[in-house]
C-alpha cells in the first residue's frame, strides 16, 4: 500500500528534487521570447524613429500611445503577428520535449539532466500530442456553448445593467467558465502523469505501453476519488502564479520612467519565473497524488511466468523480467507439496538390536 502523503508539500518536494527543469524550462521560453521579440523591436523602431509621438513613451508611458503603436504594427508589408504565430509550433515543441521528461524524473529517480528530459521526451512525444488534440477536442465540447451562452448573457447584462452590478454580473460566468476548465485542465494533466506511468510498465510482448485510453480511467477514478484534495491545490496554485505575474507587471508599469530599464526586467522575469514554477509545482502534486493511486497494484497472488516466444514477466516487477534462474524448467513437473517419508537408512544391513528384539532379555 502506498504511504499517504501531503500532495501540495510533497509536490513542492518533488519540484525542488527536479529543479533543474524549471530551470530548463526558463532558458527555452526565454530564449524564444528574445528570438521572437527581435523583429517586434525593429517594427517598434521604425515606428517611433519617426515620429515625435513617440516621446510620449521615451519620456514617461502613455497608454494610449502605445495601444496605437500596436496597431500601427499590423500596417506593415510584413505584419505584425506572423512572428507570434510563428512562435506557437517552436513553443510547442519544446512543451512536448520537457514536460513529458519532467514527469518520468518526478516518477524515478532519474535526474533531471537536459538529455534525460529530450530523451523521455522524443519518447512521448507523440503520445502526447495525442492528448493535447484530445484535449483540444474535449474543451471545445464543453467550453464552446459555454462561452457562446456567456457573451449572451454579458450581451443581456449590458442592456438591463451598468456600473458595478453590470461588470460583477459578467464576472460571473466568466468565474464559472474559468472553474470548469480548471477541472479540464486538471483531469487531462492527470492523464499525462497516468501516460508516463503507463509508459514505465512492459506488456506482454516486452515492449513499454503506448495506449493512451488506458490512462483516462485511472485518471478520472483518481480525480473523482480525491477531487477535494486534488482541486483546491491546483486552484490555489494558479491563483499563486497568476497574483505573482499581475504583482510583478504592475510595479514594472511605476518603474518604466526609470533612466535603467535592467531593474524592471528583473522584475518581470521573476513575476514569470515564479508563474512557471507554480506550473511545475502543480505537476508535482498531480504526480504525488498519481504515485498513492498508481495504475497498476502488485497481486497478492503467486502467478507463474509464462515459458515460451513470449519474454516471461514478474507481475510485481512488470519492469525487470524474471531471472533464468527463477523459471521452472517445462520438463521438470512442479511438486507443490514436498515428500512426508523419511529418508531411507543407509546401513548395509538392518539394526539387530530394532528388528530382533528379544523380550526377555532385560535392556542395557
Amino acid at each position: 500500500m502506498p504511504e499517504r502523503r501531503n500532495i501540495f508539500l510533497h509536490g513542492l518536494s518533488l519540484t525542488l528534487r527536479r529543479f533543474p527543469a524549471v530551470l530548463w524550462a526558463y532558458v527555452f521560453n526565454l530564449g524564444l521570447a528574445l528570438i521572437f521579440s527581435i523583429r517586434l523591436h525593429a517594427q517598434f523602431s521604425s515606428i517611433m524613429g519617426h515620429s515625435l509621438a513617440a516621446q510620449r513613451l521615451t519620456n514617461g508611458f502613455d497608454l494610449p500611445t502605445v495601444a496605437s503603436a500596436l496597431f500601427r504594427l499590423q500596417d506593415g508589408p510584413s505584419g505584425g503577428s506572423a512572428g507570434s504565430f510563428s512562435a506557437i509550433p517552436l513553443y510547442l515543441l519544446v512543451y512536448f520535449l520537457l514536460v513529458p521528461g519532467t514527469l518520468f524524473c518526478y516518477q524515478t529517480k532519474s535526474p533531471a539532466r537536459l538529455s534525460t528530459l529530450f530523451h523521455q521526451g522524443l519518447i512521448h512525444f507523440w503520445r502526447f500530442f495525442r492528448i493535447t488534440l484530445l484535449t483540444i477536442l474535449t474543451s471545445a465540447l464543453l467550453l464552446g456553448p459555454l462561452i457562446v451562452i456567456q457573451g449572451k448573457w454579458a450581451d443581456h447584462v449590458d442592456r438591463h445593467a451598468v456600473e458595478l452590478h453590470a461588470f460583477f454580473a459578467t464576472l460571473v460566468g466568466y468565474v464559472v467558465i474559468f472553474l470548469i476548465a480548471s477541472i479540464l485542465r486538471l483531469y487531462f494533466d492527470l492523464v499525462e502523469v497516468y501516460t508516463v506511468q503507463l509508459g514505465l510498465h512492459l506488456r506482454y510482448n516486452g515492449k513499454p505501453d503506448r495506449r493512451i485510453r488506458r490512462a483516462l480511467a485511472p485518471a478520472w477514478r483518481t480525480l473523482s476519488a480525491h477531487f477535494s484534495q486534488a482541486w483546491p491545490v491546483f486552484l490555489f496554485l494558479t491563483i499563486l502564479g497568476a497574483s505573482g505575474v499581475i504583482l510583478t507587471a504592475r510595479i514594472s508599469m511605476h518603474m518604466l520612467a526609470q533612466p535603467r530599464v535592467w531593474p524592471t526586467f528583473l522584475l518581470v522575469q521573476f513575476g514569470l519565473f515564479l508563474h512557471l514554477f507554480t506550473r511545475f509545482w502543480q505537476r508535482g502534486a498531480e504526480t504525488s497524488l498519481a504515485l498513492q493511486n498508481p495504475i497498476f497494484t502488485p497481486s497478492p497472488l503467486p502467478i507463474r511466468p509464462v515459458v515460451g516466444k513470449v519474454n516471461p514477466v514478474d507481475p510485481l516487477h512488470p519492469n525487470h523480467p524474471v531471472p533464468v534462474h527463477r523459471i521452472p524448467s517445462p520438463d521438470l513437473p512442479l511438486d507443490p507439496i514436498p515428500n512426508p517419508e523419511p529418508a531411507s537408512p543407509s546401513l548395509n544391513e538392518p539394526d539387530p538390536g530394532v528388528f530382533h528384539h528379544d523380550p526377555n532379555v532385560p535392556p542395557q
